[in-house]
């Protein structure tokens, strides 16, 4: 629980602090209903990833999803055993195994999606829908600042290697 007495007297570093302890408790929230339907963050980006662009073979939906291969895997694994994916294997340049989203996989995507507002909605409950939207506006602009902050960080490609 929220206890505004503690942490630094500094608005800025407080704002930084309440950030991540929102954050920490929506992944809480989240993580709870999903371990209940025995599925994680790395089910809803496969899921989503199939969803919004189709087949994929394991590697490359690993490296789509910048995750490592094996808890890719293992997700998939998961996810054919649960048949909210279907797997088949097809012959271009090689064998490859293909991967798509079942119409099981698509309720299943629903109800993590539902879960998530259901989140969205406790946490944000003390709002009014007006608070609600500011909030989800400055947001909006806070992420895409530190996206550019990040992008900013990443070291220029090297042009006299390619």
């Amino acid at each position: 629980m929220y206890d505004g007495r503690k942490g630094s007297s500094s608005p800025f570093e407080q704002t930084v602090y309440l950030l991540s302890a929102a954050g920490r408790a929506a992944d809480a929230l989240l993580a709870d209903r999903w371990r209940a339907r025995s599925m994680g963050q790395t089910h809803l980006a496969v899921l989503s990833a199939l969803a919004r662009q189709g087949a994929h073979a394991r590697p490359d939906l690993a490296a789509r999803l910048r995750l490592p291969a094996p808890e890719v895997s293992r997700a998939l694994d998961e996810l054919l055993e649960a048949a909210l994916v279907q797997s088949m294997v097809v012959q271009v340049n090689g064998r490859h195994e293909v991967v798509t989203l079942t119409a099981a996989g698509e309720a299943a995507l629903e109800g993590l999606h539902g879960d998530a507002a259901a989140v969205q909605e406790e946490l944000l409950a003390p709002l009014t829908k007006g608070q609600r939207t500011e909030l989800n506006a400055l947001l909006r602009r806070v992420c895409a600042k530190a996206a550019r902050a990040a992008a900013g960080s990443q070291p220029a490609p090297d042009r006299a290697a390619g």
